[in-house]
This record gives C-alpha cells, structure tokens and sequence, in this order.
C-alpha cells in the first residue's frame, strides 16, 4: 500500500490557497499518489495527517463543499473554526443526551454552591 506523509499533503495543499480552490480528499489522494484508484485507508490517512498539522498549526481548512485548502484570509481561517466548533459541539451535545446529563456534567464542570 502506498505511504503518504504529512509533508506530501502540506506540499499539495500549497497549490490550493483559498477557498475557491479547494480539492476534496479523493482528488488530493489521487494528486499525491498518482494512482487513479483511492481507496478508504488512503482517505483516513489524509484526514489523520491534516488533522496532526492543524496541531502543528498550520491553517488548513475545509469545507465539505470545497475540500481542504490553506487558509487565504483570517476570514477562511475564523470560518472553518467556526465549522470546526459546530460540529464538536454538536458531538458532545449528542453525547450529553444519550448520557441524560448536561453539557456543563459532561466533563465535571466545577460547579458552585448557592
């Protein structure tokens, strides 16, 4: 199987800056492989290493309408945090429910006597 490295995604995604040029994870997959078939390990790679260069701190973001891209603008960037920040928080509301607990018992919460 083929290796892909986080410095082959950060050296394609350098082709792609702004929004308006985003490539989705098949195409960047194929971009960085150049094999015409993806397969589903391939794709979680991608998305493991963007994730570990966000980390690192680097402004790639994504859209599932666009795809990944570098963040051209601070808008870009506060965008996709924004998306970013729903999701999760839609995540652990869905937790806090199935759980019957409130968000704030979710993780403990320091909570103040009154």
């Amino acid at each position: 199987m083929t290796h892909i490295t986080s410095s082959q995604v950060l050296t394609e995604l350098s082709h792609h800056i702004g929004r308006d040029n985003g490539i989705h994870v098949q195409d960047l997959v194929r971009r960085i492989t150049c094999e015409s078939k993806v397969n589903a390990p391939l794709e979680r790679r991608v998305r493991q290493l963007v994730a570990e260069l966000r980390m690192e701190g680097h402004h790639i973001c994504a859209h599932p309408a666009r795809g990944y891209f570098m963040a051209a603008t601070a808008e870009e960037l506060a965008d996709t945090c924004e998306f970013l920040y729903e999701r999760a928080m839609t995540s652990l509301t869905q937790i806090s429910r199935m759980k019957q607990i409130s968000l704030p018992d979710l993780r403990g919460q320091l909570h103040l006597k009154t």
